[in-house]
């Protein structure tokens, strides 16, 4: 078993559903799996932390007081659970004026790293997307594609150069794999 200094999970098709736009607390839940999973892969981490593409905020769809409810909601579900969560890092940016904090830009991470004294290269990316595994690619880290959310999209996308280290059905076969 390998030991991850911080495993980075994207949100939205890793953790939770990805119905489109998750405007209100009342529209996010966990994955029934997701938190047998997190506790699984803690044995694997000395923490967690997120990373999430929010264009819904630069889309003028998302309100920010909203997302922040739901962030709540995701830390005091890890503090519940006895889940090291340093923070949840998002991007608000539009696509189309997407700064490097939207992945597969890196500063989310590096922001991350700067404030939490993460390792980087001695992490892993858990995410549905190929911006996830880009992004996770550019850092050295680890990647892990789950096939949730996008997950059977962005498989089909991938090329040579992107290869996730692990292609897995979901988040705790993801955890079950690093565990063992």
């Amino acid at each position: 078993m390998k030991k991850y200094d911080t495993i980075f999970l994207d949100r939205d098709g890793t953790i939770n559903p990805d119905p489109g736009y998750i405007s209100d607390l009342q529209d996010f839940q966990f994955f029934p799996f997701a938190l047998e999973a997190l506790k699984k892969m803690s044995a694997c981490c000395n923490q967690f932390c997120i990373v999430t593409n929010q264009s819904g905020i630069g889309r003028g769809i998302i309100d920010e007081s909203k997302l922040n409810e739901i962030h709540n909601y995701i830390r005091r579900t890890f503090a519940e659970n006895q889940l090291e969560l340093v923070n949840i890092y998002y991007c608000p940016d539009h696509p189309d004026r997407a700064s490097e904090y939207r992945k597969p830009g890196v500063e989310m991470f590096n922001q991350a790293a700067s404030e939490n004294k993460i390792e980087l290269h001695n992490s892993l990316m858990v995410g549905d997307a190929g911006s996830d595994m880009e992004a996770g690619s550019r850092l050295n880290m680890d990647t892990m594609l789950v096939l949730t959310g996008k997950g059977p999209k962005t498989l089909q996308k991938i090329n040579k150069n992107l290869t996730p280290k692990y292609v897995v059905e979901n988040l705790l076969v993801g955890a079950e794999l690093i565990a063992s």
